[in-house]
């Protein structure tokens, strides 16, 4: 991890139970190591290997129906493991172990607060659970609000709660009972666009300080890289790519990551800078590789022209049509089908210049200098 990810104790307020103190078990035997098998009939199967230290932060993320809720609800045991699954935490086995008995915190999409209850006696359930006296349990509870920012709406009860306070209080809840694993399903989905900047800030902070294993399942690709220290790509039920969020970016492996990460991605087979594409033209790239490659690049790097180009130095150059125009941020994105299929990024007054429009004929170019060749 880097230095920025380092987790670092902290007090949870004067009345809180301590931390627990480091382990003399060997590093093996420390943080999450799981095979998460789940057969769903015929038509789906799970297979996905997790490993994690104490201190990582990992996020799942894959298109809808992937496994990636399957995995999470599998982890807390709401879902039970298949023939040849297993999920060992801190070195014991949990796998039969019941929901409750797992030192595992969770916190939902949704939040679940009790309605009825208090934000401080929301957070002081679960200590209770534990066996806490009701006094010890709201004094715990006290000092995750404060720790939280939530110390003036302990009284509060759910409904009086905006969302990102709601899920302050979820995850003071789920850190309560001091889990060795803590689950986020989507934490911040529920949030609107401003909330949810703040609190994805907050979010970073408690992860950074939490000394456990901590698993998020997101479809935010934002999310994903400023929470998280490594991403596990679910497709179909198996793992199609993992590493660090500036890996994940650089080298997508699958078309869904490299629309997630918003890159044109195409797989052929490289004779030097030269990458033949499969039914497609070839591209000129920087990198001299041989074999099967995947080439990418970004949307900004292709430049639009309404006659084929003279002059330029641009090694590659395609005739396309326009399929298709949409905002995306203060640009214009736009599809391109042809010799290649491709998205452009263009600012408004370009377009307006250009005069392009669904159906428009067009010619693409790309520098050899902004594409990246690296091996399938």
């Amino acid at each position: 991890m880097t230095d920025a990810r380092k987790k670092t104790s902290s007090a949870t307020g004067a009345t809180a139970a301590p931390p627990p103190a480091p382990s003399s078990a060997p590093a093996l035997d420390e943080g999450l190591d799981a095979r998460l098998v789940v057969e769903r009939g015929s038509s789906f199967r799970l297979d996905v290997t997790l490993t994690a230290a104490p201190g990582d932060v990992v996020a799942l993320l894959g298109p809808n129906g992937a496994g990636k809720t399957t995995a999470l609800r599998a982890l807390a045991g709401l879902v039970p493991l298949s023939d040849g699954g297993r999920m060992r935490l801190d070195g014991a086995e949990l796998s039969r172990r019941p929901p409750e008995s797992r030192p595992v915190g969770v916190v939902f999409q949704d939040y679940l607060l009790f309605p009825h209850l208090t934000a401080l006696d929301n957070v002081a359930f679960g200590p209770r659970c534990h066996g806490a006296s009701k006094a010890e349990a709201r004094a715990q509870a006290a000092g995750w609000l404060e720790r939280m920012g939530l110390a003036t709406h302990a009284g509060s009860k759910p409904r009086r709660l905006s969302g990102g306070q709601a899920q302050r209080v979820a995850l003071a809840r789920a850190l309560a009972t001091r889990p060795r694993l803590l689950l986020l399903d989507e934490p911040l989905a529920a949030l609107d666009a401003r909330t949810r900047l703040d609190v994805r800030a907050q979010l970073r902070r408690h992860l950074a300080d939490f000394e456990a294993v901590a698993v998020l399942v997101t479809h935010d690709p934002l999310d994903a890289m400023v929470l998280a220290d490594r991403l596990v790509v679910i497709e179909d039920g198996r793992i199609v790519q993992e590493g660090t969020p500036s890996d994940i970016a650089r080298r997508p492996r699958t078309d869904y990551i490299a629309h997630l990460v918003g890159l044109n991605l195409y797989r052929g087979e490289a004779e030097g800078h030269l990458v033949r594409i499969p039914d497609g033209p070839a591209l000129t790239t920087a990198d001299d590789l041989t074999g099967p490659v995947f080439v990418a690049f970004p949307p900004s790097a292709v430049t639009l022209h309404r006659g084929r180009p003279t002059g330029s130095s641009a090694r590659n150059l395609w005739h396309c049509e326009v399929t298709g125009m949409e905002a995306h941020g203060d640009q214009i994105r736009a599809s391109l089908a042809g010799e290649l299929s491709l998205a452009v990024d263009l600012t408004t007054v370009a377009a307006a210049e250009l005069d392009i429009h669904p159906g428009s004929e067009i010619w693409a170019t790309v520098k050899a200098s902004q594409t990246h060749a690296y091996p399938a």
